[in-house]
């Protein structure tokens, strides 16, 4: 198997002088959902597919509350997730308020599991 990809040409947002490059795209070959996800894990230990799916569900559940409490959710070898922000910034520390924060987003940061699939891809332009 191999990330199939695409190029396309973009130039450079900071400096449009600058010549147009080309760049790689991986490229989906469909999505994966929690059921097919569930019935997978179910073949390939002594749960069955629907007990599975219900630890999923549940994870999902857990793993979004732990995130709201500030939590790092460290899921061992298949690696941690935890809530990044940005915000404007503020003259001094007294004048700086939630109200700059601008945004969150879940970050992911992949066990040595996933590092180990990413050192071995093998890439398919399409």
């Amino acid at each position: 198997m191999s990330v199939k990809y695409t190029v396309s040409e973009k130039g450079n947002p900071l400096d449009p002088s600058q010549p147009k490059k080309w760049y790689a795209n991986a490229k989906s070959t469909g999505d994966e959902k929690l059921r097919a996800l569930g019935k997978k894990i179910a073949v390939r230990c002594t749960v069955s597919p629907a007990d599975t799916h219900a630890v999923l569900i549940a994870l999902t559940e857990v793993l979004t509350e732990s995130l709201a409490e500030g939590k790092i959710v460290r899921l061992g070898d298949f690696g941690a997730f935890q809530v990044s922000i940005n915000s404007a910034g503020a003259e001094t520390e007294e004048k700086f308020n939630a109200s700059l924060i601008k945004g969150s987003k879940v970050v992911f940061r992949p066990g040595i599991d996933l590092k180990e699939m990413q050192n071995n891809l093998k890439f398919e332009k399409v």
